[in-house]
């Protein structure tokens, strides 16, 4: 249950949750390791200096990340919690060939968290399990949504400073 979040603090975690720099640094880290120090920019050669910077700063204020001493930057255990959730919605969104059969990671987990903050939102001010008018490719799909959103709501609970909307983040 998230009844205990505002409206505009579960539109601020699905706002960060749903960052494309985001996505690409925890699932990075996830997928092959800690990021040496002074390595972050030839990792993610395709996002700005600035665009890696402001990422990373926000992913360790919200303590996705941090920075091993000689190891460089890590994943908390919150980020590793993060990455599982990003895998099986990925995977339901693949299964379910959301958004089309053909599509990049970062774009499946915006999609599918689109998906999911209506939902929640709902849950949030109503109690209702309606998907404010998104169509989903089938009634399976609908039923195989519930797990990420599962992983997504107990996510959230435990790891309520990702709802704090940060001075950072306005300034994107």
């Amino acid at each position: 249950m998230i009844a205990s979040f505002t409206p505009a603090e579960l539109r601020n975690a699905l706002a960060l949750l749903s960052s494309p720099g985001l996505i690409r640094l925890i699932t990075e880290i996830d997928d092959n390791g800690p990021i040496p120090p002074r390595r972050l920019a030839s990792t993610l050669a395709d996002l700005s200096a600035h665009h890696l910077r402001r990422t990373s700063h926000v992913a360790r204020v919200h303590g996705l990340v941090r920075v091993a001493p000689g190891v460089g930057l890590a994943l908390t255990e919150a980020g590793s919690e993060l990455a599982d959730f990003y895998d099986a919605t990925a995977r339901w969104a693949r299964r379910h060939a959301y958004p089309t059969r053909v599509c990049d990671f970062t774009s499946r987990l915006q999609h599918s968290l689109s998906l999911l903050a209506p939902a929640l939102l709902a849950d949030r001010t109503d109690g209702s399990r309606r998907r404010a008018g998104v169509d989903l490719p089938s009634a399976e799909a609908a039923m195989d949504l519930a797990h990420p959103r599962a992983l997504l709501v107990q996510w959230l609970n435990a790891n309520r400073q990702v709802t704090v909307l940060l001075e950072a983040e306005l300034v994107a």
